[in-house]
């Protein structure tokens, strides 16, 4: 074999090389990308609508990943677990008379939770992030509980969104006290009191729909 045609033969091997290894290269990056879907489910699409690129949101999640897999996280034991159903009880309760309390005290016992798990709770979005590796479907209701928290802050929000914040509250408390990333907020929503305000203001309407009736009535 003359050096002319040795030459070829390695400029052959090497290019099929070179397209084997990017192949190679390819059908992890796919499965990579597969493997953080499932895993971070709404919160991988929430971070590529941020980033506006895959490949940072993958390698931010990742890292979050790393993070997260160095925390020591700690079970609840059987005593913590009645105490936070029963602090949860008592923000239901309240949700009747003060649903703006509620609120701010359903915020209060996630972080509590957390803590108790062994979650660093300095930072909101800390918080978020830490628990969308463990938990990524409660962590969207988590997101939109705190906007409607704020928005109450600014007097910017209605009874029922103040309700629909005690609920998303609601599943991410069962996520950690159950250890289970099921959304709750089908299944609770109607444990959820209505406001005694709200229930004063229906009684008003249909007494309203009651005298209407009873005028009709009346002229007929």
């Amino acid at each position: 074999m003359d050096s002319l045609t040795l030459t070829l033969v390695i400029v052959i091997v090497v290019i099929i090389l070179a397209v084997f290894g990017l192949v190679i290269y390819q059908q992890a990056r796919k499965r990579r990308s597969e493997q953080l879907q499932n895993r971070f489910g709404p919160e991988y699409e929430r971070k590529v609508e941020d980033t506006g690129d895959p490949k940072q949101a993958e390698a931010q999640l990742l890292a979050r990943k790393k993070r997260h897999d160095e925390l020591e996280l700690k079970e609840l034991d059987e005593g913590q677990r009645r105490q936070y159903e029963q602090r949860w009880s008592d923000v239901q309760r309240e949700f009747v008379d003060d649903p703006s309390g509620a609120v701010r005290k359903a915020d209060g016992l996630v972080v509590d939770v957390m803590s108790a798990r062994g979650y660093p709770v300095d930072d909101f979005d800390r918080r978020a992030e830490d628990l969308s590796v463990k938990y990524p479907v409660v962590t969207q209701n988590y997101r939109e509980a705190r906007q409607i928290a704020r928005a109450n802050r600014n007097g910017e929000a209605s009874t029922e969104d103040l309700r629909n914040a005690v609920t998303h509250y609601r599943s991410l408390v069962d996520a950690l006290v159950r250890d289970t990333d099921q959304d709750w907020k089908n299944g609770s929503e109607q444990d959820i009191p209505r406001a005694r305000g709200n229930r004063d203001e229906s009684a008003r309407a249909d007494g309203r729909v009651d005298e209407r009736v009873e005028g009709k009535e009346t002229r007929a």
